[in-house]
């Protein structure tokens, strides 16, 4: 299994409205690096949910539902995901957090700020998980 983490604005597509939702299409992407993560991802995959530009911080764990398929919002050459909730952080983590804690400098979060979509190594996603309390 591979570890992701997507990025969205709780004003544009909150976790809360995932989780009402039960599933979502995660399209509209334009980033070629941010493309090429989408691609990778494979159904089962882990995915962490960041509140971005308000709130900024981890706040849960969706699932790829679905491999990429053809971004229904263009006919161009970009794609798409499904995600599904899976289980809200029993403690968010914030941004800050991440960026202070030193076996995270390498973070793709950290060093790649604008990337929507980016990998999250499994050292990196154990240190989040124990930062969220979870085990």
């Amino acid at each position: 299994m591979n570890y992701w983490l997507v990025k969205s604005e709780p004003s544009v597509y909150s976790w809360e409205q995932l989780v009402k939702d039960k599933k979502t299409t995660w399209d509209g992407v334009r980033n070629y690096a941010a493309r090429i993560h989408l691609r990778a991802m494979k159904k089962g995959d882990e995915v962490l949910y960041y509140h971005s530009n308000e709130g900024m911080e981890i706040v849960g764990i969706a699932k790829v539902d679905k491999e990429a398929y053809q971004d229904p919002t263009t006919k161009d050459e970009w794609v798409a995901v499904d995600l599904k909730p899976f289980k809200k952080l029993k403690k968010p983590v914030s941004l800050i957090t991440v960026k202070n804690d030193k076996r995270l400098t390498d973070m793709a979060l950290v060093r790649l700020g604008r990337l929507s979509v980016q990998p999250v190594a499994e050292k990196e996603w154990k240190i989040i998980m124990e930062m969220a309390g979870e085990k």
